[in-house]
Formats: C-alpha cells, structure tokens, sequence
C-alpha cells in the first residue's frame, strides 16, 4: 500500500526524496508486488497535484468502504486509549484519521507493507501492532531500497 507522502515523493520530481521514491517503485513492480493505492491518498494527493499525473497503469486502487471504516474506529480509538494512557506520544501530531483509514485499509487487503516518507507514522503502526494485531510492516523510504530490503548491488564499472 502506498500511501499520500510516498505518491508527492513519486510525482514531485523536485520534492525531497524523489529518487528514492522512484526506486522503491520500480523494485516494487519488478519484484511484482502487487502496488495498491486508498482513493483516501488520492484525495490528499489532489490537494496540490493532479488526478492524471498518478501512475494508475501500475496500481491498484482501494475504495474506502463500511468494513474499512470500522477497522478504522478501532484503530483510532485503540490510538487514542494509547496517547491516553501515556504508550503512545504522537510528537505534537495530532491521531490523524485519514492515516488510520489507511492502515485498516491495508491491514483488510493484507497489504505486506506500507511504503511512505511518514517517518512518524512507524510509532502508530508499531502501537497498532501490539494492540491489534496489526501485521503490515512500515516501509520508510529515508532508508534506500538496498538497506529496507537487504540488496547487494554491486556497480558494475568496479567489477
């Protein structure tokens, strides 16, 4: 599952991360992982970009539905009884719904990963997987494709 911070990256060629988003995405689709996108990250991704420049061909798009939004209601309020109790500190950030409708949408379409440059999102997915079993793994893309996914690549002027 991709979400919002990881498609800007992809689209954006002047945006922070750029390259690194690029590389995740052509492993991704090399390796064949099946690629899903939440109209939820579409919708965010309209904000400031364009419907047609979203590389559809190569994704497969999650409606937002009734059984979503109640895993949804109880990740957030697994989250919140977390903050609450002093588990969790979201860092001055709010429990962001939208990020919690993707995780219930990833989590109901056993997604393996959730691919983004949400760094903090990791501290609420780590939560999610001790309260709820939540199972899909947090992909960061501040880390190279090589390090998330223990490549040895080798340049090929030096061998």
């Amino acid at each position: 599952m991709l979400d919002t911070s990881f498609l800007i990256r992809l689209m954006k060629e002047d945006y922070p991360l750029h390259k690194s988003a690029l590389d995740y995405f052509q492993y991704l689709l090399e390796k064949e992982y099946v690629l899903f996108v939440s109209t939820i990250a579409v919708a965010e991704y309209c904000v400031k970009g364009r419907l047609d420049e979203i590389p559809f061909d190569n994704l497969r798009v999650v409606p937002f539905n009734l059984d979503h939004s109640s895993i949804a209601g109880e990740f957030a309020a697994s989250l919140y009884a977390a903050r609450d109790q002093g588990e969790f500190k979201p860092e001055q950030r709010l429990i962001i719904p939208n990020d919690t409708k993707i995780f219930a949408q990833a989590a109901s379409i056993n997604a393996v990963y959730l691919v983004t440059a949400d760094t903090k999102s990791g501290k609420a997915m780590s939560k999610l997987s001790e309260r709820n079993q939540f199972k899909v793994q947090h992909l960061d893309i501040h880390k190279s494709v090589a390090e998330a996914f223990s490549l040895l690549i080798f340049d090929s002027e030096e061998s």
